[in-house]
């Protein structure tokens, strides 16, 4: 589930780091120092909003969780993660061309908030992780929950969310990719 969370992560701070760099070389109406003040500003709002919205909401999806059965389906990440990234890359290079073509007013500032939503979202996935350490259990959405465009791990359509051992999957606490030890 933290790997639905996670996905957004790279894209939003890969397209905002390229979009404010070029929001920095042009001077635009306001000036670049204002343009920089204002994108840490945003920085900093849009990773506090994220990374703490709707923490109510997985936190009584967490605590409802019931063991996965023999019929859930349950993805592997790398597919999680692309079905989220093709489901979104409309939306995310709309945000991208947003933030470049703000970067004429405000220089660096959309590109900046950009990546203070990608912060958010890895901050709220590291949250998670930590959350499924603690419990000592990863916690899953069943992919036929998740809507065809990419899901909301929780959105209305999820009624509660399924566990499995820390150990099942190819995904970590958190969403990172599981690291496996290199035999000897």
């Amino acid at each position: 589930m933290a790997v639905v969370v996670r996905a957004g992560a790279a894209p939003l701070c890969g397209a905002g780091v390229f979009a404010a760099g070029v929001g920095v070389l042009v001077p635009g109406f306001t000036g670049r120092r204002i343009g920089v003040m204002a994108g840490a500003a945003l920085f900093l709002v849009a990773a506090a909003l994220v990374s703490y919205g709707r923490r109510k909401r997985y936190g009584a999806l967490a605590r409802g969780a019931a063991k996965a059965g023999r019929h859930d389906v349950l993805q592997d990440r790398a597919v999680t993660v692309r079905n989220w990234r093709h489901a979104h890359r409309w939306w995310l290079l709309l945000a991208f061309l947003a933030a470049l073509g703000s970067s004429l007013a405000v220089p660096a500032a959309g590109g900046m908030l950009l990546v203070g939503a990608g912060v958010g979202l890895r901050l709220k996935a590291a949250w998670l992780g930590r959350r499924e350490r603690a419990e000592d259990m990863l916690l899953w959405v069943r992919v036929d929950w998740l809507d065809a465009r990419g899901g909301r791990p929780a959105g209305p359509a999820v009624k509660g969310y399924r566990g499995t051992g820390i150990a099942a999957g190819d995904a970590a606490p958190g969403g990172a990719r599981r690291r496996t030890a290199v035999p000897v």
